[in-house]
């Protein structure tokens, strides 16, 4: 089986201590803190793609889509698109209701 070469990502200083603080943050949503792992990973010449794919549970190409999405985006890579459409709305009176 031909293997790959490991892509590293070249991250800067400045979004490594962004991204270390997001995981130290304890409010950050679990899908976003799994991304900034990944990608914080993925700058050490030893990890596997294989291997972090599956300790992360996900595809080695999604690993690379994120890796790709990385570079065009900066670190706004690890947070969600904007979805279409409009906005839920929702009035303070449901917003009380338990």
């Amino acid at each position: 089986m031909r293997r790959r070469h490991p892509h590293l990502v070249e991250m800067p200083s400045v979004d490594q201590r962004e991204l270390e603080n997001l995981l130290h943050d304890g409010r950050t949503e679990q899908r976003i803190a799994r991304r900034a792992r990944i990608l914080l990973a993925m700058t050490e010449s030893e990890t596997r793609v294989e291997a972090l794919a599956a300790q992360v549970a996900l595809t080695r190409f999604a690993i690379w889509d994120l890796c790709r999405r990385y570079e065009m985006r900066g670190v706004n890579a690890v947070f969600d698109a904007p979805r279409s459409g409009r906005p839920w709305e929702i009035s303070p009176l449901a917003a009380g209701r338990d």
